[in-house]
Formats: C-alpha cells, sequence, structure tokens
C-alpha cells in the first residue's frame, strides 16, 4: 500500500510536506517499538515506523535502518530540530492521537505486515 494511502486511512498528520516526493511510495513492512536498537537491528528497510519516541536519536535510527516512514503515537510530536533533520534525511513523519497498538491494528488490517510474518 502507497504511503499516502496510509495516511489517508489513518487520519495521519503529515509533519513534513517539504520531503520531496509526493508520498507514493509503496510500503509493505512495518514495525513498532520505542526500543532505538531494537529499531535498527530488527526494522525492515522501507518500512514504517510507529512510536511515541520524538528525540533526534529516532531519525538518526531511521536513517541507518531505512525506515520509510515514522508514525508518531499517542499524540507525541517531535520538535522543530527534530523535524527539519527528518525532511533533510528525507524520512516522512506523521503524528497521531491513536495509540501504538490501535495504528499497529489498522496497518495490519490495511495489509502491511511485520518482518516475520
Amino acid at each position: 500500500m502507497k504511503l499516502k494511502e496510509i495516511a489517508h486511512e489513518l487520519n495521519l498528520r503529515e509533519l513534513t510536506p517539504e520531503v520531496p516526493g509526493d508520498a507514493s511510495v509503496e510500503l509493505v513492512s512495518g514495525h513498532a517499538s520505542d526500543l532505538l536498537s531494537e529499531v535498527l537491528t530488527n526494522a525492515p528497510s522501507g518500512s514504517v515506523l510507529v512510536t511515541t519516541l520524538v528525540h533526534m536519536n529516532v531519525i538518526a535510527v531511521s536513517v541507518n535502518a531505512s525506515v520509510a516512514a515514522v508514525v508518531f503515537a499517542s499524540g507525541a510530536i517531535p520538535d522543530e530540530v527534530v523535524r527539519r533533520k527528518a525532511a533533510e534525511e528525507g524520512i516522512w513523519l506523521y503524528a497521531s492521537e491513536e495509540s501504538t497498538f490501535n495504528i499497529v491494528g489498522r496497518l495490519y488490517e490495511l495489509g502491511l505486515r511485520g518482518r516475520h510474518a
């Protein structure tokens, strides 16, 4: 499913509209974690990461793990410095008031699976 379709279906708030492209990247996998070492080890390349962490290390790990997009759950919003760094690195950021559990459930309903599914 395309990232922009996921954003629409989950009613996500786009935080990095200046990222080049139209978010038409095809996502086939997702990952959810607040443990960044685990994300670095296990997040599939090109996946969407769901987390409540909003600091700069989320962007650094996302770049190193080749994560395509990050969804901040439970109303978490990164500050402007983090947001700008993500845009500079070409990572789409989105925010949702929904819990991580609910977001992941919806992503699963839409056909995304984790690495081992």
